[in-house]
């Protein structure tokens, strides 16, 4: 069997070089809801099968696994992205946020508590897709219109149509965003 090695990857003074032999699973280290996991997986497993499969985090949901539904919503570095669409072993140094990692201690999210405040679900299937693609959304740049709102969360699709409660939550909260800076 020939060897394939990866470049190191560097970030905070930590260098990790990966061995990579066909499908034989390789130890990494995963900084997730602000928890460091060490795991080993296989190098061509998605972030979403790892985050299910292999450390039983259920609330990030596989629905289409091919980045079209949104369901499998999740936060790296901040940012929204489909966990059925990258691998793991991308992700070593980054922060990667779940649903379970957005709520503090015993509190819900703001995002959370509007979502059931405002009924912005029906089966709940794709609903923490939904909230972390919100959360997501006003980290990256907080819309200023419910027609932007709309469009920057057209990614998340809700087959049961829960839609104009979903906008009305998102809403709720940046307009709680708005009343607590002034």
């Amino acid at each position: 069997m020939k060897e394939k090695f990866l470049d190191p990857i560097t970030s905070n003074s930590l260098t990790q070089k990966l061995q990579i032999f066909a499908s034989e699973e390789v130890e990494l280290s995963l900084n997730i809801n602000n928890i460091s996991y060490s795991v080993k997986l296989e190098p061509r497993l998605t972030l979403l099968d790892a985050l299910r499969e292999k450390l039983g985090l259920m609330g990030t949901k596989k629905a289409c696994d091919r980045g079209e539904c949104g369901a499998c919503t999740i936060l790296i570095n901040g940012r929204r992205i489909n966990s059925c669409m990258t691998l793991a072993v991308m992700h070593i140094d980054a922060e990667i946020t779940t649903i379970e990692g957005l709520a503090q201690d015993d509190k819900l999210h703001p995002m959370q508590t509007a979502f059931i405040t405002h009924d912005a679900f029906q089966c709940g299937y794709c609903t923490s897709g939904q909230i972390v693609s919100a959360v997501g959304m006003i980290l990256e740049e907080p819309p200023k219109s419910e027609a932007e709102i709309r469009e920057k969360m057209s990614g998340n699709l809700c087959r049961c149509g829960a839609y104009p409660n979903i906008i009305a939550a998102i809403r709720d909260v940046l307009e709680e965003m708005e009343n607590a800076a002034i």
